[in-house]
């Protein structure tokens, strides 16, 4: 192999690590947030659950807490 051609695939190899070692950082970082999206979801809706259910005992009726307003 010519020199001139061994460093040309050199030279890609060395970017293809760089490119593979920055796209397992941006996975990486994905993941990461992935895992406090879930977290921050799981935690609203157990609120939203405290809420319904707090709405629900404020009203003394759980049927009647999603029922249509008189005037309709």
């Amino acid at each position: 192999m010519s020199d001139d051609r061994m460093t040309d695939i050199e030279i890609k190899l060395a970017r293809q690590e760089d490119l593979v070692d920055t796209l397992n950082q941006m996975v990486y970082q994905q993941q990461k947030k992935i895992g406090e999206l879930e977290a921050l979801c799981a935690a609203l809706a157990r609120h939203l659950k405290a809420l319904a259910g707090a709405a629900s005992d404020a009203s003394g009726d759980v049927a009647g807490a999603h029922d249509r307003p008189p005037h309709y």
